[in-house]
C-alpha cells in the first residue's frame, strides 16, 4: 500500500487557511497514487489554541470543519486531527475519514504536561480500552481506543505523547500483534538536537512492536513562540524507510512511499544513527523559519532593528538576511514574495491610529519609484524587509558604529544613525531640578544606564509604526537569567527571537556564520567584548566585568533550572567540574545568579514573545515559572 505523511503549516483557528492545506496535502497525496495518507495533530484547528479548547463552540466547529474534509476524500483514507468535546471534556483526537465518510475518532492517552507543553489544562486523558460515540447532526461514529482496517491492512494509533513513554505502558504495547502500522499524527515542538531523539523514538518503536511506524509532524511557527520542524519519519522493524527534510518554508510538505505488508523484514539488529546534529545549522533554519511565519501570519510589512553593532543585535540582523536567503532558496523570488505578503507591487499602505480605532488607505502608485519597485535579488529583499538604526551616546564608540554599518550595508539592510545625548540630557536634567541635587556616576549609576538604553525606544518604535512593521528585540536568554536590561529600553519591541538562546551560544554563532556563511562584515563584533557601552567609555565597561563569564553563568542556569538542582548542589556540581574558577570565586558567582534572577522574574514576565529554540529556556509563558516575589533563595544562599 502507498502511504503518506504530510506536514502542514498551520495557525489556530484559522479554519480557512487550515482547511486549504488539508485540501492542498489530499490532492497531493491523490495525485501520487496514495491510499493512506496522515495529517499533523490537531491540524484542523491548530495545535496552539490554548484555552479555547475549554470553550464548547471552538470543538464543535472543528468538528462541523471536518465535515467539509469529508467530501476530499473519495478514494482515499485521511487521518486529520482535531479536539471533541463531550461532557465538558475535551480530547485531543484523530479522525479517519475514507470515501467521504467518517470512520471514527481515536483519543490520545498520554498528555504532555512538561518543558513547553500544558495539555493536562485543556484535555482529558483517554482511558485505553474505553470507547464511546461522538454524533453530529443525526450522525454517529465511535470514539476511543480503536483499530481501523485499509485495504487489508489493519492500524492502530499512537498520538505525539503517546509514544514518549515507556514501553509496557504506551498505546503500541497493546497494538503488537494486532496491527501491521502505527500511525503518530504529532505536534512535537522543535528544539536543537531534538530530531535525534525522535528518530531513535521512531525507529526502535517500529522494532520493539514489530511494525511499520508512520510519524507526521507540524510544520512552521503556528502560533508564536513553538517552531514544529514538520518532520515525516516512516521506519519498519527498526529499518528507515523514509525521512524529510525539515523546516520548510512550504505550506505542505508530503513524503510518500509503497509499503509491502504482505511480508516483513527481519528486525534490524542495529539502528542506524543518525549524523550528528549541527546545532548552529538547526538554529539558523529554525529562526529563519519562524521569522518567516511570524512576519507574515502577524501580517506586518518588515522588521525594524536598533542595531548597536553587538553580538545580540548582528545576531537579529542576520537572522532576518537568513531568513531571506533561505527562503528564497526554498521557493524562489516571486513565491518568497508573495507568501510573505510584505510586496504589493504599486501600492502604498498608509496605517492610522485614531481614538475610532484603526483604518487602513490603499493608495495607488501610478509609476512606482525605484525605492519602490519589485525587489529580485536577496538584497532588495532585505531592504525592503529590514530598516537598521544606531542610536549612540557619548559612550558609544566607533568599533560598535563600524560594526553596524558595515553589516547593515553588507546584507541590504536600510540604515539609519542619530545621537540620542539630547533627549538623554533632557531627561537627566528634568529629574535634577525636581531633586535639586546632580545625578552622578557615583550615586546613580544604574539609573543614569538605564535612561540612555530606554530614550531609545521611543524613536525605533516609531520608526517601525510608520513603515507597519514589527520591531525586534535583541535581549537573549542569560540577560533575561539576570535581569541584565533595560525595561522599556532594550527589551521594548514586538518578537524576541533570540530570548530562548544563551549568550555564550550567541557568540559561538556569529563566529560560525562569519566563516561558514560568509558574512564577513561580523569581523567586527567577533573581534569584540559584549558590552551594554552605557558608561563612559574610559570605564571600559563589559557584560562579563558587570556578571561573570557568561559560559559559567549559563552553566549555573542550566544546573539550577533545567536539572533543578538546590543552590548547594550547584555549587558542589561546579567544585568537580573545570571551570577555572576556584571554590570561593564560584561561591561568589552562584550567590550573584541567584540573587539577580530572583529579583528579575518581573522582567522575565515582561519580555516580548520569544521562540524556543533550545531544550529549555526561562520564558514563564513556554516553559520556565517562577514567582514575581519570593523569598529569593536567602536561607539556601546563607547556607553556602
Amino acid at each position: 500500500m502507498r502511504i503518506a505523511g504530510a506536514a502542514l503549516n498551520q495557525v489556530p483557528i484559522d479554519w480557512e487557511h487550515n482547511l486549504q492545506n488539508i485540501r492542498t496535502a489530499i490532492e497531493m497525496a491523490k495525485e501520487s497514487g496514495v491510499e493512506l495518507l496522515c495529517l499533523p495533530e490537531l491540524c484542523l484547528s491548530g495545535y496552539g489554541c490554548e484555552d479555547l479548547f475549554l470553550s464548547d463552540w471552538m470543538p464543535q466547529a472543528a468538528l462541523a470543519h471536518l465535515q467539509r474534509v469529508r467530501e476530499w476524500t473519495q478514494g482515499i483514507c485521511v487521518v486529520v486531527g482535531l479536539p471533541i468535546r463531550l461532557d465538558r471534556r475535551t480530547y485531543n483526537t484523530a479522525a479517519v475519514l475514507r470515501d467521504g465518510q467518517i470512520l471514527g475518532f481515536v483519543a490520545k492517552q498520554f498528555l504532555a504536561n512538561d518543558g513547553v507543553h500544558y495539555e493536562t489544562r485543556f484535555f482529558t486523558p483517554w482511558l485505553a480500552g474505553e470507547t464511546t460515540t461522538v454524533s453530529w447532526e443525526g450522525e454517529t461514529w465511535p470514539l476511543g481506543d480503536l483499530i481501523f482496517e485499509h485495504q487489508g491492512v489493519r492500524f492502530g494509533f499512537e498520538i505525539c505523547e503517546d509514544a514518549w513513554r515507556a514501553d509496557d505502558v504506551r498505546p503500541a504495547c497493546r497494538l503488537v500483534g494486532k496491527v501491521d502500522l502505527i500511525v503518530n499524527p504529532s505536534a512535537s515542538h522543535f528544539a536543537m538536537s531534538k530530531t535525534d531523539v525522535r528518530y531513535q523514538l521512531v525507529m526502535k518503536a517500529s522494532r520493539t512492536f514489530d511494525c511499520t511506524y508512520l510519524y507526521a509532524n507540524l510544520l512552521g511557527n503556528e502560533a508564536g513562540r513553538i517552531i514544529y520542524d514538520g518532520e515525516i519519519l516512516v521506519a519498519r522493524n527498526g529499518h528507515l524507510l523514509r525521512r524529510n527534510q525539515l523546516l520548510s518554508f512550504k505550506e505542505v510538505d508530503l513524503e510518500w512511499l509503497d509499503v509491502d505488508f504482505t511480508t516483513k523484514p527481519e528486525p534490524a539488529a542495529e539502528i542506524v544513527p543518525l549524523a550528528v546534529p549541527d546545532e548552529y545549522k538547526e538554529l539558523n533554519q529554525a529562526m529563519s523559519l519562524g521569522l518567516f511565519d511570524y512576519l507574515r501570519k502577524a501580517r506586518t510589512r518588515g522588521f525594524v532593528l536598533s542595531l548597536s553593532g553587538g553580538a545580540d543585535s548582528c545576531f537579529c540582523a542576520v537572522g532576518v538576511a537568513e531568513m531571506v536567503r533561505l527562503g528564497v532558496e526554498e521557493l524562489g523570488v516571486e513565491e518568497f514574495k508573495r507568501r510573505s505578503g510584505c510586496f504589493p507591487e504599486a501600492e502604498t499602505v498608509v496605517q492610522q491610529e485614531g481614538a475610532g480605532g484603526k483604518a487602513t488607505q490603499v493608495v495607488q502608485n501610478e509609476t512606482p519609484s525605484t525605492e519602490h519597485r519589485a525587489p529580485s535579488t536577496n538584497q532588495e529583499l532585505v531592504r525592503q524587509l529590514l530598516t537598521c538604526a544606531y542610536q549612540g551616546t557619548v559612550n558609544s564608540s566607533d568599533d560598535t558604529f563600524n560594526s553596524a554599518k558595515e553589516l547593515a550595508d553588507s546584507i541590504g539592510a536600510r540604515f539609519y544613525h542619530w545621537g540620542i545625548d539630547d533627549e538623554v540630557n533632557g531627561y537627566v536634567g528634568k529629574i535634577q531640578g525636581a531633586l535639586e541635587r546632580e545625578l552622578t556616576w557615583k550615586t546613580d549609576d544604574l539609573a543614569l544606564q538605564n535612561i540612555q538604553a530606554r530614550v531609545r525606544a521611543p524613536a525605533i518604535w516609531l520608526l517601525a509604526n510608520v513603515q507597519n512593521c514589527l520591531l525586534i528585540t535583541t535581549s537573549n536568554r542569560s540577560e533575561a537569567s539576570v535581569g541584565y536590561c533595560t525595561m522599556d529600553g532594550d527589551t521594548a519591541g514586538s518578537i524576541s527571537p533570540i530570548a530562548g538562546v544563551d549568550k555564550d551560544f550567541v557568540k559561538k554563532w556569529l563566529r560560525w556564520a562569519e566563516t561558514e556563511l560568509g558574512y564577513a562584515a561580523l569581523r567586527h563584533v567577533n573581534a569584540l567584548q559584549p558590552t551594554a557601552e552605557l558608561r563612559p567609555l574610559e570605564e571600559k565597561q563589559t557584560d562579563e566585568r558587570d556578571l561573570m563569564p557568561y559560559a559559567l553563568l549559563n552553566r549555573i542556569e542550566r544546573l539550577a533550572f533545567y536539572d533543578r538542582l538546590s543552590p548547594r548542589q550547584v555549587l558542589a556540581a561546579l567544585d568537580t567540574e573545570e571551570t577555572g574558577f576556584d571554590h570561593e570565586q564560584l561561591r561568589t558567582y552562584v550567590r550573584r545568579f541567584y540573587s539577580l534572577w530572583s529579583r528579575n522574574q518581573w522582567k522575565r514576565e515582561r519580555y516580548a514573545p520569544s521562540f524556543h529554540l533550545d531544550d529549555y529556556n526561562v520564558d514563564p509563558r513556554s516553559w520556565l515559572r517562577f514567582p514575581i516575589l519570593s523569598g529569593g533563595f536567602a536561607e539556601e544562599l546563607a547556607g553556602l
